[in-house]
């Protein structure tokens, strides 16, 4: 039985000790892995390793010794409950094994959950578990989690009161970041949050969430897009003392205008633009502020101006890069509105 989307989720936090077999197959190792942590820990418990009821076997052992898995399924230990006999990256290799457990089967043997890399369609592993009736099979694909993902990993943090506005934050963060990342940022936010009684607000998250560039980095550029020419000059010489690269600025900078640049011709709108973007939290609305200033000609002018820029600063030019850097957020600052 293959599962997707919304069910496949549902029976991830909840699976059924019934069935003989979970496979959890994707190319995002780590998304793997969280979900069949949960999974595992929804059958078992939290005791269930430290009380014997989980048996780890990974793939390479099983394939010097495949009675192992037999001897899994099927031995009982000195505690109750319900037993997993968990196979680790396993491949189309093992399929007769796993097809052998499946239909040996019985009630009361511990459930087989497998994980896997990515499987195609004619996978003999995925076609396993989708043709059994016994057992179910489930892709993790990169498509960005859906609103009811985002609130189980927020409620497993302890985060239930959430302001419409840091909902639509972490939804940007969780496409920004990978699963295990976006988990711990949420674990962060709620230490963060913790003893406060206010839902969470943008603020928060904003405080919270990894930085893509360094903040003094950042702070210059706001300052171009804001055109202010005299604190361009002030964050130059402070960025160049601490040694930062001309090419980093530039990156930062391609990337910013770059946002402003989609927002500004977003059909659904300015703030629309800055969530495809992934922007977010307080800079978001800075750059909201900014957008009033530039026309979308005038943003295509500065990033020609980047581009051009970021080219000189990777060829064999002679001329200080650092300079050449400067005088290109200059132009940009006094670029007309």
């Amino acid at each position: 039985m293959n599962l997707k989307g919304q069910q496949a989720a549902k029976y991830l936090a909840a699976p059924d000790a019934k069935k003989a077999g979970l496979l959890i197959f994707g190319a995002d190792a780590m998304r793997v892995a969280l979900k069949r942590q949960e999974a595992i820990l929804a059958l078992v418990g939290p005791e269930g390793e430290a009380e014997m009821r989980l048996t780890r076997l990974p793939a390479a052992d099983l394939r010097r010794d495949g009675a192992a898995l037999s001897d899994a399924i099927r031995s009982q230990g000195f505690f109750p409950g319900a037993r997993v006999a968990f196979v680790e990256d396993a491949t189309d290799g093992l399929a007769p094994l796993l097809a052998d457990a499946l239909r040996e089967w019985r009630p009361g043997d511990a459930v087989i959950v497998v994980t896997a890399g990515n499987l195609t369609g004619k996978s003999p592993l995925k076609k396993l578990f989708d043709d059994s009736g016994s057992a179910v099979s489930i892709g993790l694909y990169d498509d960005p989690p859906s609103r009811e993902e985002i609130e189980a990993e927020l409620k497993r943090a302890g985060l239930r009161a959430i302001s419409t506005e840091a909902m639509t934050d972490l939804g940007v963060l969780a496409r920004a970041l990978d699963p295990g990342d976006f988990r711990q940022t949420l674990e962060k936010i709620a230490l963060y949050h913790w003893g406060v009684d206010a839902p969470l607000g943008s603020d928060a998250v904003a405080a919270c969430a990894p930085a893509t560039i360094d903040t003094e980095v950042d702070d210059v550029i706001h300052a171009v897009a804001e055109r202010n020419q005299r604190q361009v000059g002030a964050f130059m010489r402070r960025l160049e003392g601490q040694g930062v690269a001309p090419v980093t600025l530039c990156i930062g900078a391609m990337r910013h205008f770059k946002a402003l640049h989609a927002a500004a011709t977003d059909g659904g709108g300015a703030a629309n633009g800055l969530m495809r973007a992934r922007v977010f939290g307080p800079r978001r609305d800075r750059m909201l502020r900014q957008l009033q200033g530039w026309r979308v000609p005038v943003l295509e002018w500065a990033l020609g101006e980047l581009l051009e820029t970021d080219l000189t600063l990777r060829s064999a030019s002679r001329a200080p890069a650092m300079a050449v850097m400067e005088r290109a957020l200059i132009r940009l600052a006094m670029a007309p509105k």
